[in-house]
């Protein structure tokens, strides 16, 4: 049934996976094959990923003129929850690549041929339910210290937040908050749709490999999603530009980490 393939997979007699331990070294040397990657064709992931600072920009006009600028920086930084799902299509470049096959654009889009298609968008419900999650936690904790009281202009709310206790313990609480949701994303997907291109192995067994990645190399993992935190945060930084760049070296550097998480 489909839905048991969306869960279990297809490869359901494919030999157990085996989880290395990985070292900061490998770290490193998927970030550097990463960056090679990109490097090899740029424009091809210039095209897919411009849609990140479009949607920010449509996103910070939409929430400036309605009312709810406190959601500005929680939709910004959201983002980074539908990481793993917007860099599918560069996890096949890189995989084409790593077998010398042809890297032009277009082959980014085979992924939708996947027979793991269906498990591959049940992991990405997953992580759109956390992002609205994340999004409702931030308006709560709002209004949970504002009450019914709405800013009145970007400029005000910035001075109100950066110089006032209340304004300081809602950066607090709301930064943490978000740690939790990005921990929830990075142990449950660190590797679920690499894995799912490269096997059908089903949502089910990809979220789980990816937990045991966590459970196996807790520091090498959480040094990688602080890297990947500050690099978006970098790119973010100019008016989400940079995350043209930022995005395609990550999406192909989680591709070769997986390689090295994964036999």
């Amino acid at each position: 049934m489909a839905e048991f393939h969306v869960i279990s997979g297809a490869q359901i007699t494919s030999r157990p996976l085996v989880i290395r331990k990985l070292r900061m070294t490998d770290i490193n040397s998927a970030l550097r094959m990463g960056l090679q990657d990109f490097v090899e064709k740029p424009s091809h992931y210039v095209f897919l990923c411009l849609i990140y600072p479009i949607v920010g920009v449509i996103l910070i006009t939409w929430t400036s003129g309605g009312n709810t600028l406190q959601l500005i920086y929680p939709l910004m930084s959201g983002f980074a929850l539908l990481g793993p799902l917007a860099a599918i299509g560069l996890y096949e470049i890189s995989r084409r690549r790593e077998q010398r096959l042809d890297t032009s654009w277009f082959h980014a889009f085979e992924v939708l041929k996947s027979p793991a298609i269906p498990a591959m968008l049940g992991v990405g419900a997953l992580l759109l339910a956390l992002f609205v999650a994340w999004i409702f936690t931030a308006q709560a904790l709002f209004d949970w210290l504002y009450g019914p009281t709405l800013p009145t202009s970007i400029t005000a709310f910035a001075h109100e937040v950066l110089t006032t206790r209340t304004g300081w313990t809602l950066i607090i609480l709301g930064n943490l908050a978000g740690l939790v949701f990005a921990l929830i994303v990075l142990t449950t997907t660190v590797v679920a749709f690499p894995l799912l291109l490269d096997r059908d192995v089903g949502a089910y067994r990809a979220i789980v490999t990816s937990a045991q990645v966590m459970a196996k190399n807790p520091v090498p993992i959480l040094s990688w999603g602080l890297i990947v935190a500050v690099l978006l945060l970098l790119g973010s930084l100019p008016l989400l530009v940079g995350l043209a760049v930022v995005i395609p070296v990550l999406g192909h550097s989680t591709w070769h980490l997986y390689r090295r998480a994964v036999v």
